[in-house]
């Protein structure tokens, strides 16, 4: 079985000249990300979402901020982001007022299988990527979604481990070493979406990019191993590369897929 290995301690790394050096080689544009997204996905998100100066978005599990930071710049809207990682939290705060955006994006502390702290109707848009897998509650957590978006709000998510394929326990245990995990079969999301009270309206196969973004990370901390050692330790360091094995064998192997939802709250509701 695997060892638990914390994927999230990058957070008070994240400055690090290393750390920033495989980030630019994993993901060819760094903006600050830590999930399985690069920028023309990204960027294809964003236009979903259908965002303008005078809408506000959240952000769940916003980690560094760094895609939160990228939507309020794309966008012009205003952009609140809420993770349970005080390194994030603090991470992310810094870099948003680095690029001038303190003003219009904010973070806080915030637990994402609690009851956001936010008023009904509250947002246009929500965002989720790569992270609504670690909340096990999830048609709690998708009424809360619905709850603070606006009648006509929308909704975006990925979720990186609905089972496709036969996966044995111990893969399972090396995909979701570095923290809670909630694997789920075809069908479910959709069916969740609709429980609460969200309307879906696209659905779209985005494994490919899992599998390309594990394999260069992988790559990319093997070639920078020396450093890494340095701020990870050897336990961390070879856990982290099982994680990231694994993810690339899984998903190029679609057993393992990874699916973007698009979902909005009716204007009736």
């Amino acid at each position: 079985m695997a060892r638990p290995t914390d994927l999230f301690t990058i957070y008070r790394d994240f400055d690090e000249r290393v750390v920033a050096a495989v980030r630019a080689e994993t993901y060819g544009q760094d903006i600050g990300q830590n999930s399985w997204t690069t920028v023309d996905e990204a960027e294809r998100f964003v236009e979903w979402l259908h965002l303008g100066p005078e809408k506000r978005a959240l952000e769940v599990a916003s980690g560094s901020g760094g895609p939160a930071c990228f939507l309020a710049e794309r966008t012009g809207c205003r952009v609140s982001g809420i993770d349970a990682n005080e390194h994030g939290v603090a991470t992310a705060t810094r870099h948003a007022l680095e690029r001038g955006l303190s003003g219009r994006v904010e973070f806080r502390l915030a637990d994402a299988n609690a009851p956001l702290p936010f008023a009904d109707g509250t947002f246009d848009a929500l965002s989720c990527v790569d992270s609504l897998n670690h909340l096990p509650d999830r048609l709690g957590v998708l009424r809360e979604w619905a709850r603070v978006l606006r009648p006509g709000g929308r909704a975006l998510f990925t979720d990186p481990v609905v089972i496709t394929g036969p996966v044995t326990n111990d893969e399972l245990a090396l995909r979701s070493s570095i923290g809670l995990f909630l694997f789920v079969p075809p069908g479910l999301n959709e069916s969740l979406i609709e429980q609460a009270g969200l309307r879906l309206v696209r659905q779209e196969d985005v494994t490919a990019n899992a599998a390309l973004v594990a394999g260069r990370w992988h790559r990319s901390r093997a070639a920078h191993r020396e450093e890494l050692l340095r701020i990870e330790g050897p336990e961390r360091f070879e856990g982290l590369q099982r994680f990231l094995q694994a993810v690339e064998k899984l998903t190029a192997e679609r057993r393992l897929s990874r699916i973007a939802y698009f979902a909005e709250r009716p204007s009736g509701a």
